[in-house]
């Protein structure tokens, strides 16, 4: 069973990487993490699958067996980058997969974004399996602690993505 963990954050210093990054180390099995940043953004914009890097980040999505996408929100939604990035992939790219959502936010009013515009997209692509999201402030990620931590087990649980022990 692959993991691929995709990060929609178009920022360098970017805590929804940073996020990612701890639950691939909290996982028992290797973890994949695409930062959608690093794809060349003239290829994405244009949809130009035939990209070698884009065919290469659409091969990891249809290789991968459970699927985490992270975002920031901005403005109430995900990002512009993760939109064009889901854009590109063919229809069903999801299907038979289960998809984790995470979106990280500077505010609680951010909350509803994982469910009425995250959620629905990766649900039109296919996904078998939504399962329930996790938002996370970003003061909640540095430092890592407190009560995302329970939050991260309970998720680890629910999902097969592998926890260690």
């Amino acid at each position: 069973m692959s993991v691929l963990l995709i990060s929609g954050s178009p920022s360098a210093a970017s805590r929804t990487v940073r996020l990612l990054d701890h639950l691939a180390g909290r996982l028992d099995r290797p973890a994949t993490v695409l930062c959608l940043r690093d794809l060349p953004a003239e290829a994405l914009l244009r949809g130009d699958t035939a990209h070698p890097e884009l065919a290469r980040a659409t091969a990891q999505v249809a290789a991968a067996d459970t699927i985490v996408v992270a975002t920031p929100i901005y403005k109430a939604s995900y990002t512009g980058l993760l939109k064009a990035f889901l854009d590109v992939l063919p229809q069903g790219a999801f299907a038979g997969k289960t998809v984790v959502p995470i979106a990280t936010g500077g505010t609680p009013a951010h909350l509803l974004a994982v469910d009425y515009a995250l959620r629905p997209v990766l649900s039109v692509l296919g996904a078998r399996h939504v399962t329930r999201g996790l938002f996370v402030l970003d003061t909640q990620i540095e430092p890592l602690a407190g009560e995302l931590l329970p939050r991260i087990d309970a998720l680890l649980e629910e999902v097969p993505l592998g926890a260690a022990a």
